[in-house]
C-alpha cells in the first residue's frame, strides 16, 4: 500500500494542486457550455447510462461534450466553442473531419443504394490499392478491426489446427475477447472489469510482456500457438516503442514455431503511407487496419500472404459445408467502398504523410520543451503523426511498466484544462494525432496551452 507522502505526489505534481486545477477547469467548462449542460448535462434520455454509447461517459468533462459540426481538423459545440481537435475520434477521422473527396464519394453513393451484399466499380479498384499499399496479395472487407481481427485468428486457427492464441501485456485489440487478458504480479488473469465474463480467457491465450524476446521464445516453444496477435508498437496505454531488433527476433521465432504473425495497424497507421509494417519492413500473414481507412465511415480490411491464404483455400475445400462464423451483412457494403476508394486514392497519400510527420515532429519537441521547462518527470512518444505525452519517466519497455504510468487524476485534469484552452485530445490516454488538415497554428496554440497548463501545476 502507498504510504500518505507517495499519495501526495502524482506524476511529479502535488496531488492538492491536482485538485485545485480539476475544480477551477470543471467551473469552467461549465459557465462556457450552458447549452450543452441543458442537453445532456442530467443525461441524454432514453439511453442507459444517459449516452448513446457507454464510454462517450469516460471523457474527463464534468459530461460529454455536444458536438454541433467538425470540420477538417476542428469541432465546434452546440454553445459554438470552436475546438482543435487533436483527438480526431481516436483515430478514426485522423484524416481530419469529412476529407472532401470521402465527402464527395459519400454523395456520390447516396443515390445509387446503400447497401445491397454485391459488388460495385469501388469495389474492384479497391483490391489493387490495398495490394499495392500494403504488400499483401489477398484480402476482406469488414465493418470494424474488432470483426476483422476475429475473421483473420479464425484464419490462424484453422490453417494451423492450434487453437491458442499470444498476446502482449497491455495489448489493445478492439473488443476481441481473447485479448483481453493481462499480467498481474507476473501471472495471467482475465483483464479486471469483463462485464459477463465467464471463462478463463488465459486458458487459449498465453501472454508476455512487450520487448521481452527470452518469454516469447518460451511462450512458443510448445509450438501450440496459432498466431501472435500484436499491434507494432503499443498504444492504447501509455505509448510503448518497440526495442531494436525486436520485431526481427517476433518474426524468427513465429516463424520457427510455426506460428502465424498478425500485425493489427489500427493505430500505427499513422507511421506512413502503409503503416508501420511498410515503413519498418516487417513480413506479417495477417494483417488489420480499421478506423480510418475510410475516412471515418465504419470500415476495416484485414489481409493475408500468399502461403496463409493457400493454406485457408485449402482449408476451406476440406473443411464441412455450412456457415463460416466469419463475416457481418452489413460489410462490404457500397458506401464502404466508395468512402475507402476515395481515401485510399485521395487521402492515404504520400503528401499528406509528411504534412503530418512534420508537424507531428514540431508537437513533439514543442511539448518535450514545456516538459523539460517545468522539470518534470514526464517524456513524450511519438509514432508518426501520433504523439502521446506520458506523466512518468521513459522511454517505456512493456505493457506493466505503461499501466503503471497512468496517473489518472492529472492526466484528467490536464483532458479538461486544455478543452478549456480550445485544444482536445483523447480521452482514453494522453494521444493527440496530427492530420492532413492541422495547420501549424493549431499545432502551436496546443503547445503553449499545455505549457500554460503546466505553469498552474508546477
Amino acid at each position: 500500500m502507498l504510504n500518505a507522502s507517495t499519495r501526495a505526489i502524482q506524476g511529479g505534481i502535488e496531488a492538492a494542486r491536482i485538485a485545485r486545477l480539476r475544480e477551477s477547469e470543471a467551473v469552467a467548462f461549465l459557465k462556457a457550455r450552458p447549452k450543452s449542460q441543458a442537453r445532456i448535462g442530467n443525461g441524454a434520455a432514453g439511453f442507459f447510462g444517459g449516452v448513446p454509447m457507454h464510454w462517450m461517459n469516460d471523457w474527463p468533462t464534468p459530461f460529454p461534450i455536444m458536438v454541433d459540426r467538425a470540420k477538417g481538423a476542428a469541432i465546434t459545440d452546440i454553445d459554438d466553442n470552436r475546438l482543435d481537435d487533436f483527438c480526431l475520434g481516436d483515430t478514426g477521422s485522423m484524416f481530419g473531419h469529412s476529407p472532401p473527396p470521402v465527402a464527395r464519394a459519400l454523395r456520390r453513393q447516396a443515390g445509387r443504394g446503400l447497401t445491397y451484399m454485391l459488388p460495385s466499380e469501388d469495389a474492384l479498384a479497391i483490391g489493387p490499392l490495398l495490394r499495392e499499399i500494403f504488400s499483401l496479395p489477398h484480402w476482406q472487407i469488414a465493418t470494424t478491426a474488432t470483426d476483422a481481427n476475429r475473421f483473420a485468428l479464425r484464419v490462424a486457427r484453422a490453417v494451423t489446427g492450434r487453437d491458442k492464441i499470444l498476446v502482449f501485456n497491455g495489448c489493445y485489440h478492439g473488443a476481441v475477447d481473447e485479448t483481453m487478458v493481462r499480467l498481474k504480479d507476473g501471472r495471467p488473469i482475465n483483464r479486471p472489469g469483463l462485464a459477463g465474463e465467464f471463462r478463463d480467457l488465459t486458458a487459449r491465450t498465453k501472454i508476455v510482456e512487450f520487448n521481452d524476446v527470452t518469454a516469447l521464445e518460451a511462450a512458443l516453444a510448445d509450438k501450440d500457438v496459432a498466431c501472435v496477435i500484436t499491434e507494432p508498437v503499443l498504444t492504447n496505454s501509455c505509448m510503448v516503442l518497440p526495442e531494436p531488433g525486436f520485431h526481427a527476433a517476433l518474426r524468427d521465432l513465429t516463424r520457427k514455431a510455426g506460428t502465424l504473425l498478425l500485425i493489427d495497424e489500427t493505430h500505427t497507421i499513422s507511421t506512413g503511407l502503409g503503416g508501420y509494417s511498410r515503413a519498418c519492413g516487417l513480413e506479417p500473414d495477417l494483417f488489420v487496419l480499421g478506423k480510418p481507412v475510410a475516412g471515418g465511415v465504419p470500415a476495416s480490411i484485414w489481409g493475408m500472404s500468399e502461403e496463409t491464404a493457400s493454406r485457408y483455400a485449402a482449408y476451406n475445400r476440406a473443411k464441412q459445408p455450412g456457415y463460416s462464423g466469419m463475416g457481418t451483412t452489413l460489410s462490404a457494403n457500397p458506401l464502404q467502398f466508395a468512402a475507402m476508394r476515395a481515401t485510399l486514392e485521395e487521402v492515404m497519400t504520400e503528401a499528406n504523410y509528411a504534412h503530418m510527420e512534420n508537424l507531428a515532429r514540431r508537437l513533439d519537441a514543442g511539448l518535450s520543451t514545456a516538459i523539460d521547462r517545468h522539470r518534470l518527470p514526464w517524456h513524450v512518444a511519438r509514432v508518426g503523426a501520433r504523439v502521446e505525452f506520458i506523466c512518468a519517466p521513459g522511454p517505456l519497455r512493456n505493457g506493466g511498466e505503461a499501466d503503471a504510468a497512468h496517473v489518472p487524476e492529472l492526466e484528467a485534469a490536464v483532458h479538461v484544462a486544455l478543452v478549456n484552452r480550445g485544444a482536445l485530445i483523447a480521452p482514453f490516454h494522453n494521444m493527440m494525432l496530427v492530420s492532413p488538415a492541422t495547420t501549424r497554428r493549431q499545432v502551436d496554440w496546443l503547445v503553449s496551452a499545455f505549457d500554460n497548463v503546466l505553469d498552474q501545476l508546477a
